[in-house]
């Protein structure tokens, strides 16, 4: 960990970026979003948060990112292998980590690949509601050359009320890439209406 907190040091000392975070309890399991996800850099200011900060990250990544020997490398950084084909078995192992006693903040990209879209993966809200983990809105803002983490937020179960939450945190944020942003709305919201 110290070698972490170093590199992180380092990393924010020479970045542009600045670090921004609302107090955060690292004893405490949470999913943790990360959003606007529209560059490949946003894992690397993750990291930084993360190191910085010293909360244990847990992150998804597609099954193939994880194949030869890159592997252990993103397994030592946090990553757990989803393949795609069947991610219903992603909510199981993340809840049979807690219940093993594992405390980590599991970040979840809900915009998915990073290109634009019409909605974010419901897959983030589905994870917090059925681990009951409270969510802690992450963040990348180009426009004020800020990243961190924004406040923590206890899912109700009323999708559109939470999502109006979300979308009002988001609203002034925006990616490394801006016309790759998916606005923060889920296709559960419109099925509701």
């Amino acid at each position: 960990m110290v070698i972490r907190r170093a590199l992180a040091r380092a990393y924010w000392a020479t970045s542009r970026w600045s670090l921004r975070s609302e107090p955060y309890d690292t004893r405490r399991p949470t999913l943790l979003v990360g959003a606007p996800h529209t560059s490949n850099w946003d894992f690397v200011l993750m990291l930084a948060i993360a190191w910085s900060t010293g909360i244990h990250v847990r992150w998804l990544g597609k099954h193939t990112l994880f194949a030869g020997p890159a592997g252990p490398l993103m397994r030592a950084l946090g990553g757990i292998p989803v393949d795609r084909r069947d991610p219903s078995r992603v909510v199981a192992d993340v809840v049979a980590r807690l219940h093993a006693g594992e405390v980590f903040s599991l970040v979840v990209t809900p915009e998915g690949t990073r290109g634009a879209g019409s909605y974010w993966k419901s897959g983030f809200y589905r994870i917090a509601r059925e681990a009951h983990l409270p969510v802690t809105l992450g963040y990348v803002d180009r426009t004020t050359m800020t990243t961190g983490l924004g406040p923590t937020i206890e899912l109700t179960g009323d999708v559109r009320a939470d999502m109006d939450v979300v979308r009002a945190f988001y609203a002034d944020k925006s990616g490394l890439r801006p016309a790759l942003r998916t606005e923060p709305r889920l296709r559960e919201e419109d099925a509701a209406a």
